[in-house]
């Protein structure tokens, strides 16, 4: 396998997925993958929250917090 093939075939799987996303949007709102992409951005946004709260109070409590 050639670095030609690995990248035509990421290439090949990303335009796949972009013909799976015009098969299951439609032009309403409630379009499944808009709400997709809508909880999983909600998802990974409280993660990086409680993930930086925890940093915060880690560094206050060994006083590196300026």
């Amino acid at each position: 396998m050639s670095w030609n093939d690995l990248i035509y075939g990421i290439g090949d799987l990303v335009f796949s997925s972009f013909e799976l996303l015009k098969i299951t949007a439609s032009n309403n709102q409630d379009s499944f993958v808009n709400w997709f992409y809508i909880v999983a951005i909600f998802v990974l946004l409280v993660v990086w929250v409680r993930a930086q709260a925890k940093y915060n109070k880690e560094a206050e409590r060994n006083g590196t917090l300026k």
